[in-house]
């Protein structure tokens, strides 16, 4: 007997459905599983076996040809076990297969029947809604990522015998419903790391706000236990909260990725991604045999925090320069590539100095002459340009660790934030791609960025005795346009270009000289 299932295949972040027939005959005996699986796939079949047994059921022994179409797009993982085991049996007869053919079903089996999360589970449901599909059946640790999906039925199940059970009649699945907009609505504005807890550096503050306003990039230099990657990791406290579309976008790729955790839903906060300075190319843009999303689509709509910079691999470093212009990676294979996005804001921090203490009010620098500048040279001029703004962190004297009072929280900065990109937002109408000051190329620079005589005076003065590189001229321009936004000022004056000026300390010819 043929019976029809219907599963998916994950393709970058989008999924595909796929068609398993199962072919039990009479005539011979044997077993053929085609379609280009992968080992995993193949390997299913002892799982399948032995669970099918355990949950006293039997495995037809007759000739079961199993075949997964599209013949052409690659199977890879265990999460085809449910489906092929329900074929086996449907096709054996030994459960009613009548209306199997409705739904898509997904699951890894365990030798007992218990079914495993999957991965990707949010694009499958996308999917099977977009293609008619009754339902969804999956693990029970997935349902609820899969439910974000509306006007699809969606399943979970802790076993095998409780899928047979439902199509034989004998027994129910609970259909797992979530209000996406009220969960989404209730959890969008929680915070974890206030900026109302940082003592001090309210310059510092100051140069992230700006860098959250207009989405610029950031490099932080200074000494140890100056507050660095404290101070970082509050960035995503102040920026924008997510729309329903970024969430939906975001969530998709960590479920790819099987980063979101048991009966997780959306992601309601902006992510902020850490990787340690030991990662490799692959793993940081993505990549591999069974290509998966790399550290900076992790970070998509969110926050990529690289501490340490100049300890990164050149080679690792460099990867990121095509994915920071254009926002989106492409992983090209021989047979196929993949697309995924990657709009990230990039918050890198370092030492001035091997030793660290470069510049340090208290604490003596004891590099030999020529070291701050070749510890510099570590990152490129390239990814530099990249970097809007770059601000020196300054160790937090007594007094103003032991003062006790609040500092400004999150909360309020972030309304400064909101009201700077709502402006850009309006500006940006008619320019396709382009949602904030960061992302103007120097075209709409020229355009958007208009000085009076007075400020490129200004400018003119800055760049000849401050020794600034020619890069730092449109950097300062769009930071500048920022400044102006969280102002609301029409035009950029010149005390707008005077904090754009200092925020381009590697850019000075005379930084690090020793």
């Amino acid at each position: 007997m043929l019976t029809r299932i219907f599963g998916s295949a994950v393709h970058g972040v989008n999924a595909v459905t796929i068609t398993i027939e199962v072919n039990v005959s009479d005539k011979g005996v044997g077993y053929s599983l085609v379609g280009l699986p992968d080992n995993a796939v193949k390997e299913g079949h002892q799982r399948i076996e032995t669970a099918i047994r355990n949950i006293n059921y039997k495995m037809p022994r007759l000739r079961v040809v199993v075949n997964m179409a599209p013949a052409d797009i690659r199977k890879e993982g265990s999460s085809y076990d449910l489906p092929i085991a329900l074929g086996y049996l449907a096709g054996s007869e030994q459960i009613n297969g009548d209306e199997i053919h409705e739904y898509i079903i997904m699951g890894e089996l365990a030798l007992d029947g218990t079914l495993k999360p999957i991965k990707g589970a949010l694009p499958i449901a996308i999917q099977a809604r977009t293609d008619g599909f009754k339902g969804f059946i999956l693990p029970k640790e997935n349902a609820r990522e899969a439910a974000i999906v509306n006007n699809l039925k969606v399943y979970g199940a802790e076993n095998l015998l409780e899928v047979i059970n439902f199509f034989n009649g004998e027994g129910t699945l609970e259909q797992v419903e979530i209000d996406t907009r009220k969960e989404f609505e209730e959890n969008l504005h929680s915070v974890e790391n206030d900026f109302s807890d940082v003592r001090g550096q309210e310059n510092i503050k100051r140069a992230l706000e700006i860098a959250a306003a207009g989405g610029h990039n950031v490099i932080l230099i200074g000494p140890p236990g100056a507050g660095k990657t404290m101070l970082a990791k509050r960035l995503p406290s102040i920026l924008p909260p997510l729309t329903l579309h970024e969430a939906l976008e975001t969530t998709k790729i960590h479920s790819v990725s099987g980063k979101l955790s048991k009966n997780s839903s959306l992601l309601y906060q902006r992510p902020f991604r850490s990787p340690h300075h030991t990662i490799s190319d692959i793993a940081l843009v993505g990549g591999g045999n069974n290509p998966q999303p790399g550290e900076i689509s992790l970070a998509h709509n969110g926050v990529l925090f690289l501490d340490e910079l100049p300890e990164f691999k050149r080679t690792v470093l460099e990867v990121m320069r095509q994915p920071l212009e254009e926002r989106r990676i492409t992983i090209a294979r021989a047979k196929f590539s993949i697309e995924y996005p990657s709009s990230f804001m990039l918050i890198a921090s370092m030492n001035p100095c091997p030793c660290g203490y470069f510049n340090h009010p208290e604490k003596e620098c004891v590099c030999p002459p020529g070291m701050v500048q070749k510890y510099l040279s570590k990152v490129s001029g390239p990814l530099l340009d990249r970097i809007d703004i770059h601000i020196e962190v300054t160790p937090v004297n007594f007094d103003q660790l032991a003062d006790t009072r609040k500092s400004e929280s999150s909360e309020h900065i972030r309304e400064r934030v909101m009201r700077a990109r709502e402006i850009q937002e309006t500006r940006f109408t008619e320019n396709e791609g382009i949602y904030c000051n960061a992302q103007m190329s120097s075209t709409t620079v020229r355009k958007v960025c208009e000085i009076s005589t007075a400020g490129q005076n200004l400018l003119k003065t800055a760049m000849n005795k401050l020794q600034l590189s020619a890069r730092a001229y449109d950097r300062i321009l769009k930071v500048a346009r920022t400044i102006a936004d969280l102002s609301a000022s029409e035009e950029i004056k010149t005390e707008h270009l005077a904090e754009a000026i200092q925020y381009r300390s590697l850019d000075r010819e005379s930084w690090g000289a020793s």
